[in-house]
């Protein structure tokens, strides 16, 4: 039997998107037969929380009311603690990329250029492993004795900072009498600072709806609005908590980084996001048994949930997140067919 093409596989994921629509397997549906009736398109979900920042009862009815208004179904809300999101390093993993070399692997495990990093600090890496002499955002906290913002402080006057790649940065750090360390992503810190901790908690909403009526570039664009909430359309989720932070009861004017909610980028995220944050697995989801009725193996899509840069049509390698970004569910199940093709020999 002929390897499966690209054609085959965009079919494949095809029928079992309408599958999952109509109740039927795709394994033993025929081509000829996806439905009764023509599929609909299937229905978008993300995940969308208030930021701790942002977090009262105000903000919370408003973005409700938004959303509702906007066409878009509510499946469940959920409250999470700043100790539960600390403990069970919920942030980190929502910023894998770049909490990975902070909070999550020991400097022994974190992928450094030996290269690149011998040229720009003058001295082997494997000499700084040998004499303990480097560390991640949170061991360098607890080395220095101070906190984030302590920590954030020293990063900036820090001897020497060198980008390694995306979210990928080392810097030489000492703080008063103690150092230098060699400390990567110090700068995560200060981030993880404003969701962990005692009185801090995000307020989550699990939501889906039919990308005909709103599309995922609008639901990001028109309705959330972009990063920095100033930029935004009038109406917007981001903008409404700008322009009314003190009705809202925030103690502070929203910014580009505090700038009151966070929405998935695209259905694949939404997936990794409900993962992570609602601990749900793969199966139960209806996008995430979409993607394993299509080929995609379970093993593949909690690997690609953190981000990874893999091979990309046309040659190269990209962050898999960024491929997929502001596609509505259809066309997200088949370029991630599509990506799952190219990358067999790696899987």
């Amino acid at each position: 039997m002929a390897p499966a093409t690209a054609s085959d596989l965009f079919l494949f994921a095809l029928t079992s998107v309408a599958a999952v629509f109509c109740n039927k397997s795709a394994s033993t549906m025929p081509k000829e037969e996806m439905c009764d009736a023509p599929p609909r398109n299937p229905e978008n979900s993300a995940f969308v929380f208030v930021k701790p920042h942002a977090n009262t009862m105000a903000t919370q009815k408003m973005v409700r009311e938004k959303l509702i208004f906007a066409g878009i179904k509510i499946l469940s809300e959920t409250d999470i603690s700043g100790t539960t999101i600390d403990e069970k390093k919920l942030i980190d993993q929502h910023y894998y990329a770049i909490a990975s070399k902070a909070t999550i692997l020991s400097a022994v495990d974190i992928p450094v250029p030996t290269d690149k990093f011998e040229m720009e600090f003058g001295e082997k890496w494997e000499t700084v492993l040998k004499e303990g002499r480097a560390c991640n955002a949170l061991e360098a906290c607890e080395k220095f004795g101070v906190d984030a913002a302590g920590l954030n402080a020293a990063w900036r006057d820090s001897e020497k900072v060198v980008k390694f790649g995306g979210g990928f940065y080392c810097g030489l750090v000492s703080v008063g009498g103690k150092g230098p360390l060699y400390v990567f992503n110090a700068f995560f810190m200060t981030m993880r600072s404003a969701f962990v901790g005692e009185g801090k908690s995000i307020h989550c909403y699990e939501i889906k709806w039919d990308p005909d009526v709103l599309s995922w570039e609008s639901f990001r664009g028109e309705l959330l609005g972009p990063t920095d909430p100033a930029d935004g359309p009038e109406g917007s989720i981001r903008k409404a908590i700008l322009d009314n932070y003190m009705e809202l009861g925030l103690m502070s004017v929203p910014n580009k980084g505090d700038n009151g909610v966070h929405a998935s980028a695209s259905p694949f995220e939404g997936l990794a996001e409900k993962s992570n944050w609602l601990n749900r697995s793969v199966s139960e989801d209806p996008f995430g048994k979409a993607l394993l009725d299509a080929g995609l193996s379970e093993q593949t899509i909690k690997e690609w949930s953190v981000d990874p840069r893999v091979e990309m049509p046309g040659g190269g390698k990209g962050s898999v997140f960024d491929a997929l970004e502001d596609m509505d569910a259809k066309v997200c199940i088949a370029k991630l067919v599509e990506l799952n093709e190219l990358n067999m020999d790696s899987i």
